[in-house]
């Protein structure tokens, strides 16, 4: 290969790898944005009463995002549905920038969702079509630290703008970035072909996605219910009609954590969503426990974010160095250290600040080495026409299991305090929670080696055949 192909930044590739850069730093800004003046939206449009929906539309409509367009790609290519998520994510960022009440607030937020989802689904596919196995690691280093570099400037820049101007103004500055992302990208997307696919993409996929974002949420709304009667009723009718399209969307055997394909999804669902909740409960825990103030505890958080950013960048070096061959070994080492790092915090009486932030500059160790070499294992055992399906799954993994797992650990606090045990004591619980994922996670990265590997066929015969 020539040394123009051995860059992400190379002539070949630069508008596209910028184009992905923005389009992540918009969506990860808006995101983590959106976090920090939520609290100024439900008291300005006088809607406290559905402040926790500002979240959860958001959530619901990226899993029908995410999912409905991973099979379009496959059958039309990326570049039609990358420029309706544009669409969708611009009129959603206007809808909220303009809102006169909470209920249009949710609207565009359901917009945004969609938008996103659809939107990070066809970013996978670009970069499993457009870049060679080699680079692959390099640019998904290169969108994890785009995604993660807003978790350390966003909050803060978003409240100073609250702050001095007004909020609506957080949702107008992300739009010239999205602006120069598609002008830089769409070109780029325009000239990618997807490989048909048999499989289905028709109304099957479509409803059980709808059916998927039906049942996650009642259950959410059944756990911000708990301990009552009703929230237990309403969290196992959605829990039940979660379980039925979660097995009919996603590879064969991902619960129950078949090996290859399915365990690689697993793996980084579980490990990412261990870490995303963690994150959530240390920083109230550092505020309402410890008596930190908000602008130290997000320092602490921003360095689990610097580590993260930094092994990022690392690990495509070393891909590049061992030509792949130490891919699986690099997950599980990451998914270890990121079990130390939650060990290290989840204990909350002896956690000081300096205690917090050993554990995040560990944790972001591990979630730097596993993130962006498990979306490079899984787009190596992708057969023929699976690609947009494979893209739907790790967003899916990304962005649905964080979504439940936090839902669940904010109904343990509340169980926990209702049984009249402390705040310190629930957020232990919660921790504890979030370290038997980690094992969950540990055991199946032990299986993310393909049995094609094991029998010695092709790792393609794999793909999503089983789907």
């Amino acid at each position: 290969m020539s040394s123009n192909h051995q860059s992400i930044f190379s002539p070949r590739y630069f508008a596209l790898s910028i184009g992905i850069i923005l389009s992540v730093m918009a969506v990860g800004f808006e995101g983590l944005s959106v976090t920090t003046i939520a609290p100024s939206i439900a008291g300005d449009l006088n809607g406290l009463s559905l402040f926790g929906w500002i979240f959860s539309t958001y959530l619901l409509a990226q899993i029908i995002g995410t999912l409905v367009v991973g099979r379009i790609i496959d059958r039309r290519g990326p570049a039609v549905p990358f420029t309706i998520a544009l669409l969708l994510f611009i009129v959603g960022l206007i809808a909220a920038a303009t809102s006169g009440d909470m209920y249009t607030m949710i609207g565009s937020r359901a917009m945004q969702g969609l938008g996103a989802g659809a939107m990070m689904t066809c970013v996978y596919t670009a970069i499993s079509l457009s870049y060679p196995d080699k680079l692959r690691a390099k640019i998904l280093g290169a969108f994890g630290t785009a995604y993660v570099l807003p978790s350390m400037l966003g909050p803060y820049v978003a409240g100073l703008i609250a702050d001095q101007w007004s909020w609506r103004f957080v949702f107008w500055g992300i739009l010239p970035i999205l602006m120069i992302s598609a002008l830089l990208s769409l070109p780029a997307f325009t000239k990618l072909k997807t490989p048909k696919t048999q499989g289905d993409i028709g109304a099957s996929s479509t409803w059980n996605a709808l059916l998927l974002t039906m049942g996650t949420g009642i259950f959410l709304v059944g756990l911000s219910m708990l301990p009552s009667i009703m929230g237990f009723v309403l969290g196992i009718i959605g829990l039940v009609l979660m379980i039925f399209p979660l097995r009919k969307l996603l590879p064969k055997g991902t619960l129950t954590l078949r090996r290859g394909m399915p365990a690689i999804l697993a793996t980084r669902g579980l490990f990412f969503a261990a870490y995303t909740s963690t994150q959530n409960f240390l920083v109230l825990a550092l505020i309402d426990v410890k008596g930190i103030t908000p602008s130290q505890a997000g320092l602490i958080v921003a360095s689990a974010a610097l580590s993260w950013c930094v092994i990022a960048y690392l690990q495509g070096r070393w891909d590049s160095a061992d030509q792949g061959r130490g891919r699986h070994t690099r997950i599980i080492l990451g998914v270890l250290l990121l079990a130390i790092g939650i060990t290290i915090v989840f204990w909350i009486p002896v956690v000081t600040v300096t205690v917090a932030v050993i554990g995040q500059i560990i944790a972001g160790i591990g979630i730097g080495l596993a993130h962006p070499i498990s979306g490079v294992v899984a787009f190596s055992q992708t057969g023929e026409g699976g690609v947009g399906n494979t893209s739907a799954n790790l967003q899916f993994s990304d962005s649905f299991t964080p979504g439940v797992v936090i839902g669940i650990g904010g109904s343990i606090l509340v169980v926990c305090q209702a049984g009249g045990m402390s705040l310190q004591s629930g957020l232990i619980v919660a921790m504890g929670f979030h370290l038997l994922l980690i094992v969950m996670s540990l055991f199946a990265s032990t299986r993310i080696s393909p049995v094609a590997e094991q029998i010695g066929t092709g790792i393609q015969s794999l793909g999503l055949k089983n789907k």
